[in-house]
């Protein structure tokens, strides 16, 4: 009995031990070792039939469905800094350095350039001959080429620009500017408008402000305001912890306008394809001219015959002489594909030994009179003036050099040798100057009378508010002084032909005070002004 109790127990003990080993042995089958670090999650399948399975059972997953986006088409061109371009505006947008402003008045003027597409044009067309040399010049000195448009700013382009201020040329140089920077201004030439001696030295200039200020915008502004003024500038808004940008000065308004004019320019000329819808041509980014120089002087209409081109073009690209005859050693500009012709037809000339400039100049001596002088040299005396740029009924004194026919020369003048556009300023006939210093019990009138000049025109002179002058005080003066006390023996020689002309001797008295001071004569007038270092 004992034993059969035993028997039942173990016997149910080994079936349950036999049943775990056989349910293990399924449960182990197909099941794969899951590595709960790999990277593949489809190594480790989720597990089926769990109790999570059934309480959020798994969502049903639709495969999505793809779409191939086109490419856009993008057209950035890449820009070669290092290639060579046949459009001038192509080589001038690469080298475009300065900061960008942006403001009200900027897209003002831009907006009025914009309006004005014919104005426009005529600047490019106008300034086509001189645009290679003056990108060339900027390129050399490593500067921001948005200095090849200034002059569009400053002149139009037009090296003739003449302003209220005597500013004269491409780059507006005045006349004390102008010597400054060694522009030659006599009875020969006004180097202020020569296209290659006022390049040279507004580049000067500009790069001379711009290490001033070490800011292009404030080198602008020098150039248009003075560097003295902008400096004070500076100096007020620094007293007054305000910035000291261009933006934030306070100057005159052409100052204020000066800078957002250029970048009116450089953001119209940026963009090729508004240059294209304003009609604007495109200019060859090759030399347009070169130079010649000749030892003697020689007529512009000769000039102009040897390059083969009418003597309006020689006149556009030679627009700095006075005279219809360009004085010695004086660099002659032609264009680049003319020099050839050039050289032949000169080499030709001179080998029939035959005279290149039929004119001669002319010191006067004491007692010449225009009235004289024209008929000795087949002339009129209208024909003289104008040669010679004098207007109206001035008396020259002795020293001053005129312009009159050669043995056998022009007797009339070819008005198109004649530059349009003011040939002989002002000042060539302006008497020469010096100091005074006042000194006690001196007057402005009894100082005036002394120097045969008016009151009016000695405060001028001087920029004086006021009649009233201190001792001491150094004021600019006519360098010939007048003295009652002794006769002028000239005056004495025309007295005593009184009585064939009265009203000649009256006319020499009345002109007398009004007469220049003698000037250089031709070799002194054509020797170059030393350069300043």
């Amino acid at each position: 009995m004992i034993y059969r109790k035993l028997f039942h127990r173990l016997s149910t003990r080994i079936f349950l031990c036999l049943f775990t080993v056989v349910l293990t042995g399924c449960a182990s089958l197909g099941r794969t070792t899951c590595n709960t670090t790999s990277e593949n999650s489809e190594e480790c399948p989720p597990r089926k039939g769990t109790t999570a399975d059934y309480l959020y059972p798994a969502p049903i997953l639709t495969p999505l469905q793809s779409y191939e986006v086109p490419a856009l088409p993008i057209n950035l061109p890449t820009v070669d800094l290092t290639s060579e371009t046949d459009n001038i505006f192509s080589r001038i947008r690469k080298g475009f350095s300065m900061p960008d402003i942006n403001n009200d008045l900027v897209l003002e003027h831009q907006q009025r350039y914009l309006n004005q597409p014919d104005y426009l044009r005529r600047m490019v067309e106008r300034g086509a001959p001189y645009l290679y040399h003056i990108v060339e010049e900027i390129d050399q000195r490593g500067m921001p080429m948005e200095l090849a448009l200034l002059p569009m700013v400053e002149s139009a382009y037009n090296p003739m620009a003449h302003s209220p201020a005597k500013a004269s040329g491409l780059w507006q140089f005045i006349p004390t500017t102008g010597k400054r920077y060694n522009l030659d201004q006599n009875w020969w030439k006004d180097e202020r408008r020569d296209i290659i001696a006022s390049t040279a030295a507004a580049l000067e200039y500009l790069q001379e402000v711009y290490e001033m200020h070490g800011d292009w915008h404030l080198a602008l502004a020098s150039y248009n305001w003075g560097e003295g003024a902008v400096a004070r500038a500076i100096a007020k808004n620094k007293a007054l912890n305000l910035p000291t940008d261009y933006l934030n000065l306070s100057m005159p308004n052409e100052t204020q306008n000066y800078v957002p004019k250029l970048q009116a320019l450089k953001n119209i000329f940026s963009s090729p394809e508004t240059l294209k819808e304003l009609g604007i041509p495109r200019i060859p980014n090759r030399p347009y001219f070169t130079t010649v120089t000749k030892p003697v002087n020689i007529d512009v209409k000769l000039a102009a015959q040897f390059a083969g081109i009418p003597v309006h073009e020689f006149l556009a690209l030679n627009p700095a002489h006075n005279r219809p005859v360009i004085v010695s050693d004086s660099p002659m500009v032609i264009p680049a594909e003319k020099y050839d012709h050039f050289v032949s037809n000169l080499e030709a000339h001179e080998q029939k030994q035959k005279p290149l400039s039929s004119w001669q100049s002319y010191t006067l001596r004491p007692g010449d009179r225009l009235e004289k002088i024209a008929p000795r040299f087949g002339m009129t005396v209208a024909n003289l003036k104008a040669i010679n740029g004098i207007h109206g009924r001035i008396r020259l004194k002795p020293g001053l050099t005129l312009l009159v026919p050669s043995n056998g020369g022009a007797k009339e003048i070819d008005p198109a040798t004649m530059v349009a556009q003011p040939r002989f300023p002002s000042a060539d006939l302006q008497p020469a100057t010096r100091t005074y210093k006042v000194r006690k019990g001196d007057t402005l009138f009894s100082i005036a009378k002394r120097h045969g000049m008016s009151a009016d025109e000695l405060k001028r002179r001087n920029h004086l508010k006021n009649m009233k002058i201190k001792p001491g005080t150094t004021l600019v003066v006519l360098a010939t002084e007048q003295k009652a006390s002794k006769p002028d023996p000239q005056k004495g020689k025309s007295s005593a032909s009184a009585k064939k002309s009265r009203h000649s001797v009256s006319s020499q008295k009345q002109n007398a005070k009004k007469a220049p001071t003698p000037r250089k004569n031709a070799a002194q007038a054509s020797k170059p002004a030393k350069r300043k270092k």
